[in-house]
């Protein structure tokens, strides 16, 4: 029986389908791998001689700004002692704990605000007028409240990233084309309906731009609440900043800020690798075919 140009059409595109969603072969993902990595390898490695030159230049003491090799010595030291793993544990433990609280409370606050106009009119402006509040000027409040106490810095870690989190939910539900909306209700969804599974779904993008925001303001507000909060028996990295300031361990101080910078970099490339797999799901970038 011959083909039409119809069943042709279609084993065309269903081809062309296969060719997008085929897993990557071993080669292909080696060279994704290399192309991510070699910038940042690039730029670290001009910092660090930049870093080495100025050293050189004899701009500062070596006491006061050592180079690189006697800060990769402390680093090696803090590692090999537990001292830093157990700062790093510990911090990493309460940026966990404040973010998860701030996507919960955010994606809440950004669901009311942008699904109701009274609340929006409300609480709208007060979003980001919090937002916009140094979390250093909450420290006062919430030693208050909380005394010097772990709580203390989760409440500051929680006001910095959540405001963020909801301003992202409601940026992405402005920005949700009426013409998928209107869809939603011919298929019947309608209300808290439409809401879950169109407009969220299609306000990713713009929630998770703002999960990464959320992520930088907890990280910030989390390094200021450790450095002004400290709780004995917790040795964070915070606290190891505060002791070396204090000891004017310059090698030290650094270390613990490279680690600090360090863990930046990697939130922040899971971030980049999630946002580029939520775009391509939307049909924002094109699929990469190599």
């Amino acid at each position: 029986m011959p083909t039409t140009d119809a069943e042709r059409l279609g084993e065309e595109l269903a081809g062309l389908d296969a060719l997008e969603l085929a897993p990557p072969t071993g080669s292909g993902a080696a060279r994704r791998l290399w192309s991510a990595a070699w910038p940042k390898a690039t730029a670290a490695a001009l910092a660090v001689a930049l870093w080495q030159a100025v050293v050189w230049s004899g701009w500062k003491p070596e006491y006061v700004l050592p180079g690189p090799a006697a800060v990769a010595g402390e680093l090696a030291r803090l590692a090999a002692d537990g001292t830093l793993l157990q700062a790093t544990s510990i911090t990493l433990r309460r940026a966990a704990v404040g973010f998860a609280l701030a996507v919960v409370i955010g994606v809440a606050v950004g669901c009311v605000v942008a699904r109701v106009r009274l609340a929006r009119a409300a609480v709208g402006s007060l979003v980001t007028g919090v937002l916009t509040m140094p979390s250093i000027a909450w420290f006062p409040l919430a030693i208050l409240l909380f005394e010097l106490s772990e709580q203390a810095i989760l409440f500051v870690v929680v006001l910095g990233a959540a405001p963020a989190i909801a301003n992202g939910l409601i940026s992405g539900a402005d920005h949700v084309a009426p013409l998928l909306v209107r869809a939603g209700r011919v298929l019947g969804a309608r209300g808290w309906a439409a809401y879950r599974h169109v407009v969220l779904p299609a306000s990713t993008p713009a929630l998770l731009g703002g999960l990464k925001q959320g992520w930088a303001f907890a990280w910030r507000s989390l390094m200021a609440g450790e450095l002004l909060v400290v709780i004995a028996g917790q040795p964070s990295i915070g606290f190891l900043l505060q002791v070396n300031r204090e000891l004017a361990d310059a090698p030290g101080l650094l270390a613990t800020m490279t680690v600090i910078l360090g863990i930046g970099i990697v939130v922040d490339t899971l971030f980049a690798t999630a946002e580029r797999r939520v775009r391509r799901r939307h049909g924002l970038v094109a699929p990469d075919l190599t």
